[in-house]
Parts: C-alpha cells; sequence; structure tokens
C-alpha cells in the first residue's frame, strides 16, 4: 500500500518520502511538471550570467558566454534558450550561429561539450539555442555566442534572456537582463 500511495503521489507531481522502515527517509526525484499539455519547471532557474573578455568596440574576437545554472529540483530539463538583445546604442548585432557553441561549467572554468543548434533571427534581433540532448536538473551550462564582431558604439548592452524546459508545449521563465559592457579602445 505505501509503494501505491508514492506512486499515486509521484503522479500527481507530490514528492512523497521514500525509504525502507527504520531508514532516513529519502526525496524521491523531481518529475516533468505538466499542466494542460505544457511542460514547466517545478524550480525554474532565476538568473543568467554574462562574461565577454574581450570587450573593445568593434573587436572581431569577441565572444559572449551566458551561463545558467539548473536547480537540482528544477523538475525538468532545460531544452533551450532564447537571447533578445534588448537595449544598447547599436541595435543590429548579427551573431553567426553556425560558430555557437556549449558546454557545461563556467567559461574558463573548462567542461565537456555539449550539442547546441542556434539560429539567429536578425529582424527580432534574437538567437535561439535549442540543446538535441537536454540540460539535466543540477547542471551548470554556457552558452558561447560568437558575433561578427563587437558593437562598434561603446556602451552598455542588455540581452534579455528566457529558459524553456524539455518536453511538449514548454513554458518560458524569463532569466531577467544580461548585461554586456562595450568601452572605446583605448590605443595610446
Amino acid at each position: 500500500m505505501a509503494r501505491t500511495g508514492a506512486l499515486i503521489c509521484l503522479a500527481l507531481g507530490v514528492a512523497p518520502w521514500l525509504g525502507a522502515p527504520g531508514a532516513p527517509p529519502v526525496l524521491a526525484p523531481a518529475l516533468a511538471l505538466e499542466l494542460r499539455g505544457s511542460t514547466y519547471f517545478a524550480r525554474p532557474p532565476w538568473k543568467v550570467d554574462l562574461v565577454s573578455y574581450r570587450t573593445d568596440a568593434g573587436d572581431p574576437l569577441a565572444e559572449y558566454f551566458f551561463t545558467v545554472e539548473l536547480d537540482p529540483a528544477a523538475g525538468a530539463s532545460l531544452g533551450g534558450l532564447q537571447i533578445r538583445q534588448s537595449e544598447g546604442p547599436d541595435s543590429n548585432l548579427p551573431f553567426s550561429p553556425d560558430r555557437t557553441r556549449a558546454f557545461l561549467g563556467r567559461p574558463r572554468g573548462g567542461g565537456a561539450p555539449i550539442p547546441v543548434e542556434a539560429e539567429f533571427m536578425p529582424r527580432e534581433g534574437e538567437v535561439r539555442v535549442r540543446f538535441p540532448q537536454p540540460v539535466p536538473p543540477g547542471s551548470t551550462v554556457t552558452v558561447m555566442l560568437k558575433p561578427w564582431f563587437n558593437p562598434s558604439m561603446p556602451g552598455t548592452y542588455l540581452f534579455q534572456v528566457t529558459a524553456f524546459p524539455d518536453g511538449p508545449n514548454p513554458n518560458p521563465t524569463s532569466l531577467g537582463s544580461a548585461r554586456l559592457r562595450i568601452y572605446r579602445p583605448d590605443w595610446r
């Protein structure tokens, strides 16, 4: 009967306490949360970090690293990201989707590469990133976007980042703004 109760709780999305009598309780793993045919994060990621090590205006070697941490109890794997430029003096930043890469971990920390597909939508000013092998809960993932060059206008650039859980009809979660500062080169 206890096993049946645990299965019912899992089917309802409630995390039951499982374990043998007298043993310490163990929390059951979270399942993907599906409601009315849509997939949700149970504990969505809540922020994104953006780092670029080349911040001079016009730099052709720039790379933008967007890092997202997934809670171990996220309840769903990360299926993709939408990265949209929302502010900045230069409103048309062209990206090279075929040079987009992703890996587990943070920039300069090394990590296993993971498959990624990207599409640049110039009219919308956004990059859509999809993970063919979704990133599991508890992981930290970094997506490296490669612009053709840094913006020619120095200033602050903001990117709105949205995370999509893996599953049918994913319900997006806003991760807020990521900020990139571009400087005028100092060639003294």
